[in-house]
């Protein structure tokens, strides 16, 4: 895992499912003030996991990149103080 960030997805939509390009994330339910605590994800070698916090099911697509999800606009990113 050195080397490379790890890319953190929200589901502010209330999806069922996301397609991501990764297999290794952080979840953080949606944005805040609704977000739950970020929790690091391994697909391992499945193609779907469940987050555990807000059952939102991610799926990896070898076609997206790391920061592309499917329904767009998935990604999280912080806002600077």
């Amino acid at each position: 895992m050195a080397g490379h960030s790890i890319p953190h997805f929200q589901n502010d939509g209330g999806h069922q499912a996301i397609e991501i390009g990764v297999k290794e994330f952080m979840c953080t339910g949606a944005s805040v003030p609704f977000d739950h605590p970020h929790i690091f994800i391994d697909m391992g070698d499945d193609n779907e996991k469940v987050c555990s916090y807000c059952s939102t099911l991610y799926r990896y697509n070898p076609s997206l990149k790391a920061t592309d999800t499917n329904p767009p606009g998935c990604l999280f990113t912080s806002k600077a103080a």
